[in-house]
């Protein structure tokens, strides 16, 4: 349990595996990361709105995950915690970043990336990063360092932050893709810079309106967050992203079959600006977010259909997952609140992006490896944080006592050969939150119980909370009263949890 973990000895050092990943013949590992997808938005979650074949043949041919939660109810938190194995919320800094954010990983230490280029792994990150880049006031048109690079990917292809700021251009490894030197970009988040349009002043330019902020600097007649001028041949096209991304995670499929590789595929999809490509436009019924999810299905489908091609299916363990929950409207005028017509992102959770009530963290969690995985479902409790140590678990590496100091060996589990996970989890929103068997405490916050911009609901209260989310999933009815004594024990281990500055056994 927690208090045993306090006093491991700094000298279990991380040692490299004594065989390469080829000589053990370990598996091939692709993490399929998803964005802003809610627990309902899937057809294997219960979706009926939409169709998600793909993502749904994970599912049939893997481990389902009912209890599986992201680290944080928001990205970059989420992000850092998967990579490194410490909940964000004990690192100042790794709240939701700006475009033009300092890398908050710092170079040297482990991270999942690292620990599969120990094993032999060739290591690539394709997709959104909005972990930070650079270390101070980055010039975009030179080197960009430190990065992914520097952190364990051999190679990356990088949509910097997200698709609502500003730079919209792409990092290959350490450069801009298709800049101009000519033509050199300039970021700022503070003032205006050079004399591009803003959707703010020139609203008839757009072809996307914001519905709450968003109206800086107009890229593809979309204004976002943020101001950038110059590199306008580097710029990306939103419709075409998708497309872009995923190409490039094919491609690093096909360069490294030979060899056991770990590839970070992180999709844009479904987070704003929700553009798909003409091809799935109106394909879903339910306007641009449904149709961002038929988008980001294909994808999935594209990484499964190449390892089927490949002939590496059987030896690769594929997980699929979502940063935070879901969220309908944040930012832009794209009709999906209004066009949901009965589908309900969150399936019978509450809150969502976020919302410290389940909806926030609790997400699809898919891991499927033909060659070994027997096809099921699983409720054990496990979270995106629990990656590190169970990769090294399953490379045959052992993590030092200040590596990852929240990540849990869950590798039974996500094999199907346990049914129980980890015996508690920290949830991590505008305040802290603790899982413990059915139970599940929040504690008292201060903000607003209702954001104003998403209207989500945010789980902040003044008086702590309790659930039983055996009977209550949908966490409606608040037990903090009837069981006082649950509310201290609860609140007392999330303290120590808290101090102690690790909770790994």
């Amino acid at each position: 349990m927690f208090l045993k973990s306090i006093g491991l000895s700094a000298a279990a050092r991380l040692v490299p595996a004594r065989l390469s990943a080829m000589e053990r013949k370990l598996p091939n590992v692709v993490l399929i990361y998803a964005d802003d997808l809610g627990y309902g938005d899937v057809g294997c979650y219960g979706a009926q709105k939409v169709s998600t074949p793909n993502i749904d043949r994970v599912a049939r041919e893997g481990v389902r995950f009912t209890n599986a939660h992201s680290a944080s109810a928001t990205c970059t938190p989420s992000r850092y915690a998967l990579l490194t194995g410490e909940y964000a919320w004990r690192k100042k800094g790794t709240g939701v970043l700006p475009g033009d954010a300092r890398l908050i990983i710092q170079p040297g230490r482990t991270t999942l990336a690292s620990l599969m280029q120990r094993a032999g792994y060739k290591t690539g990150a394709v997709g959104k990063w909005h972990l930070g880049l650079g270390a101070g006031e980055l010039d975009w048109n030179g080197e960009i360092r430190p990065g992914p690079r520097e952190i364990g990917f051999d190679s990356c292809f990088l949509i910097p932050a997200t698709g609502d700021r500003v730079p919209c251009v792409y990092v290959e490894n350490r450069r801009v893709a298709g800049l101009d030197p000519n033509d050199p970009i300039r970021v700022s988040y503070g003032r205006p810079i050079g004399d591009e349009p803003t959707g703010k002043d020139h609203p008839e330019m757009l072809k996307m309106h914001p519905s709450h902020g968003h109206d800086q600097t107009i890229v593809n007649g979309i204004s976002r967050i943020g101001y950038m001028s110059g590199g306008k041949a580097a710029r990306w096209v939103d419709e075409d992203m998708a497309d872009t991304i995923t190409g490039k995670a094919v491609r690093f499929l096909e360069q490294h079959r030979a060899e056991p590789f770990f590839l970070y595929f992180s999709t844009h999809d479904i987070h704003v600006p929700r553009v798909p490509h003409p091809r799935f436009a109106g394909r879903s019924g339910l306007g641009p977010r449904g149709d961002a999810i038929v988008q980001l299905d294909w994808c999935v489908g594209e990484i499964l259909r190449t390892l089927d091609r490949l002939s590496l299916a059987d030896n690769t363990l594929v997980i699929f997952t979502s940063d935070n929950g879901p969220v309908v409207d944040d930012g832009y005028q794209d009709r999906a609140v209004e066009l949901l017509d009965g589908h309900k992102p969150a399936g019978p959770l509450r809150g969502g992006k976020y919302s410290a009530f389940d909806a926030g963290t609790r997400v699809p969690f898919l891991v499927r490896w033909p060659g070994r995985i027997k096809a099921g479902a699983s409720d054990a409790l496990v979270c995106q944080i629990d990656l590190l140590a169970s990769m090294a678990a399953l490379t045959g590496q052992k993590l030092a006592a200040e590596d990852g100091p929240d990540s849990f060996d869950v590798l039974g589990p996500l094999l199907g050969d346990k049914a129980t996970g980890r015996d508690h989890l920290v949830e991590h929103a505008g305040v802290l939150s603790l899982i413990q068997d059915n139970w599940k405490y929040i504690e008292p916050g201060k903000g607003p119980k209702v954001n104003a911009n998403t209207n989500t609901e945010l789980g902040n209260d003044p008086l702590p909370q309790l659930y039983d989310l055996h009977s209550d999933l949908g966490e409606k009815n608040n037990l903090a009263a009837e069981h006082p004594e649950h509310v201290k024990e609860m609140a007392d281990l999330l303290q120590k949890i808290r101090s102690a500055g690790r909770s790994r056994p």
